[in-house]
């Protein structure tokens, strides 16, 4: 697989494949990290299909659309009757006469992801790619976009920086709508000006630092105001103030860090050290000595990575959790919990805004269709999983408000505040900020490989980035933010 993934680094999914999804649920297995590189393993299955022609599923969508060509012979009309002619000044002043151009039922519009379908990273990666797929597939099943199907063109980035910005490069050459794509923050900075320059609108499904403010970009993931703040809070007022924050040493570790350290007076909390961790390392014998010596009362982990998942585990082994307790906002996007034994894992919390465990109408609908498509054996959809699901039924429900594909257009409907009601609830985008309103729950690990929710947190915005970043006001804007 590796070998042609090097030959074939671009994969291109076209709308009804009827049998990779059940192909892929026969390598699924739950428990241990290497399920999800099996997971990860199985996509593989998809180079060996060529492009596939778009189903003709799509086709009633196009009959539906038929209607609109009748705008234009009204202009026509004025010059044989007088009455037609208020009509015809109506409907062409108006942006929307544009979409016509576009072929429906026609041509498939392209898409392009590019994520960590392998490598290391693909514990976060592999449920993305899954959700991308399916999103996808749920979009065309409705009828697709403006009439026309989706077409995915994949890049497997291999979670590797070179991988990143050579396979940003050719997506941004390509005639594509979108690219969604990207999940730590140090790739998302690698890729992101790619995009910029080719005008290329870009979704950014993950979790991170916050601050980020680009007319092109949009943001479904959270941020600190909204995960940092109300679980260093929550810790701070039901377990203890004195706090010790291990970090993944690259910007998203670094700069999470600086917002603990910023929200730490307000919450009542106090920060007694922090340490940086290169995403490779897996021993943790000194940092443990040190947090015993320490003292704290909370260990905040923004650890990233399967190299990390270690320190839980040797954490649990040194007797510490007897005496302190880790709260956490990475612990679990990368299946983390699926790969510990539970008492690895003994009362951590955490602050998201999905858990697989929601008992909603959506959510129970959402779980129903991801494991008919994936088996009902799948470890567990993850935050990132719903991150990515919202950002293209976000993205095309501007398109068709927008009736066009077209860039501006779609970033204008964008910013009138998009709505969608998601298998986490409600998502609202911020169209100044171009982030998202969502629920956030605290939740501590069940004993059972999952996670039970303790509190809720309705509507909770990206304050920070709303205080900072006005792209309507300021659409030349282009930096990220930081404490």
């Amino acid at each position: 697989m590796t070998d042609k993934a090097r030959l074939e680094p671009i994969r291109f999914r076209s709308p009804s494949r009827p049998g990779w999804c059940h192909r892929r649920r026969l390598t699924l297995v739950a428990g241990a990290l290497c399920a999800v590189v099996l997971l990860a393993a199985a996509c593989g299955d998809g180079d060996d299909e060529p492009a596939v022609t778009p189903a003709p599923a799509p086709a009633p969508a196009a009959t539906e659309t038929a209607p609109e060509p009748p705008p234009p012979p009204e202009p026509a009309e004025p010059a044989a009757a007088p009455e037609p002619a208020p009509a015809a000044p109506a409907a062409e002043p108006e942006p929307p006469p544009a979409p016509p151009a576009e072929p429906a039922g026609g041509e498939p519009i392209r898409v392009g992801s590019i994520l960590d379908e392998t490598g290391p990273l693909n514990i976060y990666g592999t449920p993305m790619v899954d959700a991308t797929r399916l999103a996808i597939d749920h979009i065309n099943a409705g009828g697709g976009v403006l009439g026309r199907t989706l077409e995915l063109v994949e890049v497997d980035s291999k979670s590797d920086q070179n991988e990143y910005i050579s396979g940003a490069e050719r997506l941004a050459s390509m005639d594509l709508a979108v690219v969604q794509g990207g999940i730590t923050s140090a790739s998302r900075e690698a890729i992101r000006p790619v995009f910029d320059d080719a005008e290329m609108l870009y979704f950014y499904n993950v979790l991170y630092e916050g601050g980020v403010c680009d007319i092109n970009t949009f943001v479904t993931g959270t941020v600190p105001t909204q995960q940092v703040e109300p679980l260093l809070r929550w810790a701070a007022e039901n377990i203890g103030p004195r706090v010790y924050v291990v970090a993944a040493d690259y910007n998203y570790g670094q700069i999470s860090a600086d917002w603990a350290e910023a929200y730490a007076p307000s919450v009542g909390a106090e920060i007694l050290a922090t340490d940086f961790f290169p995403l490779d390392v897996s021993e943790f014998g000194t940092t443990l000595s040190a947090i015993q010596e320490a003292d704290p009362d909370v260990i905040f982990s923004f650890l990233v990575g399967g190299a990390h998942i270690s320190f839980y585990s040797q954490f649990a082994a040194s007797g510490l959790a007897e005496e302190m307790t880790i709260v956490s906002t990475t612990f679990g996007v990368g299946n983390e919990h699926i790969a510990l034994e539970p008492a690895a894992q003994e009362n951590l919390y955490v602050a998201y805004s999905y858990y697989q465990e929601l008992d909603t109408p959506e959510n129970t609908a959402f779980v129903a269709a991801w494991q008919d498509a994936y088996g009902s054996d799948y470890p567990y959809i993850t935050d990132l999983a719903v991150d990515t699901w919202d950002g293209w039924h976000m993205w095309a429900e501007a398109v068709e408000r927008a009736g066009s594909t077209d860039r501006e257009a779609v970033i204008a409907e964008l910013q009138k505040g998009t709505t969608y009601v998601s298998p986490r609830g409600l998502v609202v985008m911020d169209g100044a900020a171009h982030h998202v309103t969502v629920p956030i729950r605290i939740a501590v690990t069940d004993g059972a490989n999952g996670f039970e929710v303790i509190r809720t947190y309705e509507a909770v915005g990206p304050e920070f980035e709303q205080q900072q970043c006005d792209l309507v006001a300021n659409p030349d804007t282009n930096e990220q933010f930081t404490p």
